[in-house]
């Protein structure tokens, strides 16, 4: 949910639902995300959201658009999800407290069998989000964080385990052995371990995919063992901790903290000033890891569940 405060009044403004947005709509929409996130700070649709507009075939879409044309408010929903049906939602910063969040979250309850419980993102944690929440029975369910260090001064050089290298992944070459390994690296996160040669083909083609900034780490019979794959924001640049996978046979052995720092150092030495990372607020291991690497709290996104 961007950040969204209410207030109804009368409008003839109403709810549509497609399957398939056309190429209009779809720049409606990046246009729309991209002012809340300047009002907000935070982007209020995620990465997924953004690349699988135009093509998600089994997503549906929920729209508002005001006489003028100009869409004012915008929800997306994947029912495929297997931990049950999740969603997003944005009210332009222009029309906010006219009730419009609510109209697109009462419409998006209406899509889902009451029986199923229906997640929804509030990117930022905003606390209007989580009134809309209330005032429609939803419950705060998962914290997905985001930290935040300073790249300026001397990172530690990785140590890595005995025999174990490091390269860039190399695409047509890496692909399939990079999504076994992420699937066995996230065989229980919700979102992560779904991927495969698609959804890796899709970042590949975006603009900002850089394959030396993509960190592999192999034993010496050429077999992944890990990967940081980082990623660089532009607008203020600030790199990312895209995604540090490390097979679980591996743990224990001070890998995940080597590729961190590799991918670190690799941010520093492309001029970037500030890392960002995601981590779930339960995964207390890997929060605890970032912390000693000087990695502090910076924002979070939560979901609520209908009841």
């Amino acid at each position: 949910m961007g950040h969204v405060a209410e207030r109804v009044t009368q409008t003839t403004t109403t709810v549509e639902q497609s399957d398939r947005l056309d190429s209009a709509q779809v720049d409606q929409v990046l246009k729309l995300a991209a002012a809340a996130a300047d009002t907000d700070g935070a982007d209020p649709l995620p990465e997924q959201v953004v690349i699988g507009l135009r093509d998600a075939a089994s997503a549906r879409h929920l729209t508002l658009t005001a006489p003028t044309g100009e869409m004012i408010g915008y929800a997306y929903l994947d029912p495929t999800d297997p931990a049950g049906p999740v969603a997003e939602l944005v009210v332009h910063p222009t029309h906010r407290r006219r009730g419009y969040g609510g109209r697109l979250l009462t419409g998006l309850l209406g899509a889902v069998d009451p029986a199923v419980p229906l997640r929804v993102w509030a990117h930022g944690d905003h606390p209007s989000a989580a009134a809309l929440a209330l005032d429609h029975d939803l419950v705060r369910d998962r914290v997905l964080l985001q930290l935040r260090r300073k790249l300026a001064g001397p990172l530690p050089e990785p140590i890595l385990p005995a025999g174990v290298r490091m390269r860039s992944f190399v695409p047509g070459q890496d692909d399939a052995a990079w999504v076994a390994l992420n699937a066995k690296a996230f065989a229980d996160h919700p979102e992560q371990g779904r991927w495969g040669l698609p959804q890796l083909h899709a970042r590949i083609a975006q603009p900002w995919f850089d394959p030396a900034g993509f960190l592999l780490a192999e034993d010496p019979a050429g077999r992944l063992l890990g990967f940081h794959w980082t990623k660089v924001h532009t607008g203020p640049a600030v790199g990312e901790v895209y995604v540090l996978g490390v097979d679980p046979d591996a743990h224990g052995g001070g890998l995940g903290r080597a590729l961190t720092l590799a991918g670190l150092r690799h941010l520093a030495a492309a001029g970037l000033h500030r890392a960002m990372l995601y981590v779930d607020e339960s995964n207390t291991a890997a929060v605890r890891l970032y912390t000693r690497l000087g990695f502090l709290r910076w924002s979070a996104d939560v979901t609520y569940r209908r009841r």
